[in-house]
């Protein structure tokens, strides 16, 4: 396990690696709703409209995950945000993810966001619930078959939420 994890605002130099982490769970087809994978200019414009992207960096300097977060919704729904996360699949299980969640909920709070919520995490992406359950999110429920897998079939999803 790397020693020194830092989690800080995402910087052009790190896209590389950025689009290779998002790229392989988007391929992998198990968690981001995202079908299309991203290329160096549509990555540069996605990481950059978030209100915030942050990137978790070793003491290496190598990119080992990252966060997106942005308004869930708008107008009277615009306190409310929405984060997706992302690590690589080689060091995941190393408490990576729950650097980035804790990271996120600060910038979230710093932004004036008042609740973060998931739209639709997979409810067999078990690691993920209980990360998110044991940093104190709430299950909103249960979205039957709200989620095609890379292979066709459907998964249920299950919505979260936290206030800040």
């Amino acid at each position: 396990m790397e020693n020194k994890i830092t989690v800080r605002k995402y910087e052009e130099k790190d896209l590389p690696e950025m689009i290779e982490i998002w790229n392989e769970i988007v391929e992998e087809g198990i968690a981001f709703p995202q079908e299309d994978i991203l290329d160096k200019d549509s990555a540069k414009k996605f990481f950059g409209s978030q209100s915030y992207t942050g990137v978790a960096e070793n003491e290496k300097g190598d990119i080992i995950g990252l966060y997106i977060l942005h308004p869930n919704n708008i107008g009277r729904c615009g306190h409310i945000s929405n984060a997706s996360y992302a690590v690589r699949s080689d060091i995941r299980g190393k408490h990576i993810g729950e650097k980035l969640v804790l990271d996120c909920i600060k910038q979230a709070k710093e932004l004036g966001f008042g609740i973060l919520q998931f739209n639709a995490v997979v409810a067999t992406n078990i690691h993920a619930r209980h990360l998110y359950e044991r940093i104190g999110f709430k299950q909103l429920g249960t979205i039957p078959k709200g989620f095609r897998m890379k292979d066709g079939h459907y998964e249920d999803i299950c919505p979260y939420f936290i206030e800040l």
